[in-house]
């Protein structure tokens, strides 16, 4: 699925992606992911996001990595961020977790 995202917006709706693995955005996430962010595009992006399903959302991601064309650095900082975030509550649930190692997987 084609996107017209740049860096900072597939960052942003990637970072949501992690955020809503378990159907709850926490505030101390939210803010995270503003601060990445300007303002009128974080809302942009959420609303996309929030009218995707999950396939569409992977297919999002990966084809717009491709179309920016992340480096293997690009790649491993967006991995550290994911982390943090799902770091952000102090808590690493096995969903999470799970969902951690997916999407390494898709994002190398």
């Amino acid at each position: 699925m084609e996107t017209s995202w740049n860096k900072k917006q597939l960052k942003a709706y990637l970072l949501l992606y992690c955020a809503n693995i378990d159907n709850e955005e926490n505030k101390k996430e939210l803010s995270i992911i503003k601060s990445q962010i300007e303002a009128d595009a974080y809302e942009k992006i959420h609303e996309e996001f929030d009218s995707d399903n999950d396939y569409q959302s992977v297919e999002k991601i990966s084809h717009t990595l491709d179309r920016l064309g992340y480096t293997k650095e690009n790649i491993t900082q967006l991995i550290t961020e994911m982390k943090a975030l799902f770091m952000a509550d102090g808590e690493f649930d096995a969903t999470e977790q799970a969902l951690f190692i997916g999407l390494k997987r898709l994002l190398k």
